[in-house]
């Protein structure tokens, strides 16, 4: 079976047709999830090679899980691997005993803020600034706050999984958010920040 004909199946089909055999399978599937568990490890470690160790560990362990026959589908392949590579980083800010940062070397953006249509030089530079601006405030909230702002507005998790995933309960996942945004918000203005 090829790629092109592994491209139109759910994460469930193609993990049965790996763990029948087929090996494009598991290629696509990782193809399928890759951009979005690399740039969330990317994200919390700040660190293009350990990001690639980390992703590198995360589908190791989808791996042998899958081998093991002890994973449990329920139509939650992605949020489960994001579940896998959070922890990882997790455990290696543990290991090291310091807290994870959020913010890109690179200048990847953690969220879509601003909209422009056809901008010029100055739009760009000035753009550029505010995100900049808006990284480094996000960085600045506390660790709990910070990781929903990047789970839910990156991974694109909903509330329920950020929580299953942070070993909470969505109450307290919401609860975060609305804390994040108010404190956002707050330096937003008191740092004179437009959007």
């Amino acid at each position: 079976m090829n790629t092109a004909a592994t491209s139109t199946k759910t994460d469930k089909e193609l993990i049965d047709l790996y763990l029948e055999g087929h090996e494009h399978a598991l290629e696509s599937l990782i193809n399928r999830h890759q951009d979005k568990v690399f740039t969330s490890i990317m994200m919390f470690v700040k660190d293009t090679n350990l990001a690639e160790d980390i992703f590198q560990d995360t589908f190791i362990k989808v791996l042998h899980t899958l081998r093991s026959g002890t994973y449990k589908e329920e139509g939650k392949f992605a949020p489960w691997v994001m579940r896998i590579s959070y922890n990882l980083c997790i455990d290696h800010f543990r290991r090291l005993k310091r807290n994870p940062m959020v913010a890109t070397s690179d200048g990847f953006d953690i969220f879509e803020v601003l909209k422009f249509a056809d901008e010029n030089a100055e739009d760009r530079i000035i753009r550029k600034e505010t995100h900049h601006k808006v990284r480094k405030l996000v960085e600045s909230l506390p660790e709990e706050q910070r990781e929903v702002v990047i789970l839910r507005h990156y991974a694109g998790l909903s509330f329920k999984e950020i929580a299953d995933t942070t070993g909470v309960s969505i109450n307290t996942a919401l609860g975060r958010m609305r804390y994040a945004l108010i404190n956002l918000r707050k330096m937003i203005t008191e740092n004179a920040i437009s959007l």
